[in-house]
């Protein structure tokens, strides 16, 4: 009898631990390039990995566009774009990506993210702003505009920072400004005095959390980076959020 009791303990144990996984928040970290590739992808991918295990939630990493499709992207709770370039997805891809984001979902854009899908309006809408240029790699100083933020409450005021330096077509002014860069402090800034490196903004139906910070390797062994992107990852996921797709005003697209 005791052995039957155990035997039902233990299956009770494994089915509430797989009911917790099957519960378990996931995010897609896509890293696709068609144009400039960083070679801090992998590294990105490998710290945001190790992130979601201390974390609690799981991560998926893909650089192919067919991960795009509405049955897929209704397991994600976020999808990161990790440094992506140029032109990533075809028609439907985009239009089933944007019927996600109505429906509830969250994005997270880190660096070249915003040099992705430079003339998709939407998308440009989406990441806050778009990539114009920037200058040769330097040190320069990345000044907190919102300390009390989780992402960047751990930040001092003034951070020093090599990063490549992005400008932007038309700086955000919609969005909820974390992060600034001090274009005093490195060589070919265009943005001025109001030249935001992080942000996040309800949009659409979803969430969406860009950092501008992240172009080499190290960053992703710097805890306070670390930390700053995990609580973008946080945002983008949301607090206790379903995807609901009858909120959704996109049609999907039929070839």
């Amino acid at each position: 009898m005791n052995k039957l009791i155990t035997g039902i303990a233990i299956m009770c144990l494994l089915n509430t631990i797989a009911q917790a996984q099957s519960l378990q928040k996931r995010i897609l970290v896509f890293g696709k390039t068609t144009r400039y590739h960083h070679e801090s992808i992998p590294a990105g991918m490998a710290a945001i990995q190790k992130l979601g295990k201390l974390n609690g939630f799981a991560v998926d990493t893909t650089t192919n566009a067919t991960y795009f499709t509405e049955d897929s992207l209704k397991k994600y709770a976020a999808v990161v774009f990790l440094s992506t370039s140029g032109n990533l997805l075809d028609t439907v891809q985009k239009t089933d990506f944007r019927r996600y984001i109505e429906a509830g979902g969250g994005y997270m854009g880190i660096h070249s993210a915003s040099a992705s899908e430079k003339e998709w309006v939407w998308y440009g809408q989406l990441v806050g702003a778009v990539f114009s240029d920037h200058p040769e790699p330097q040190s320069g100083v990345v000044v907190v505009a919102d300390a009390k933020d989780p992402s960047t409450k751990n930040l001092p005021a003034r951070w020093p920072w090599k990063n490549e330096w992005y400008n932007f077509k038309e700086v955000p002014h919609d969005v909820h400004v974390l992060l600034m860069a001090d274009e005093t402090t490195y060589k070919g800034g265009k943005n001025g005095v109001y030249h935001p490196l992080a942000w996040y903004h309800q949009f659409d139906g979803g969430r969406a959390f860009y950092t501008a910070l992240g172009h080499f390797d190290e960053a992703y062994s710097n805890p306070l980076y670390l930390g700053h992107i995990l609580a973008g990852i946080q945002y983008a996921m949301g607090n206790h959020v379903s995807l609901n797709y009858n909120k959704v005003k996109t049609s999907r697209y039929h070839e």
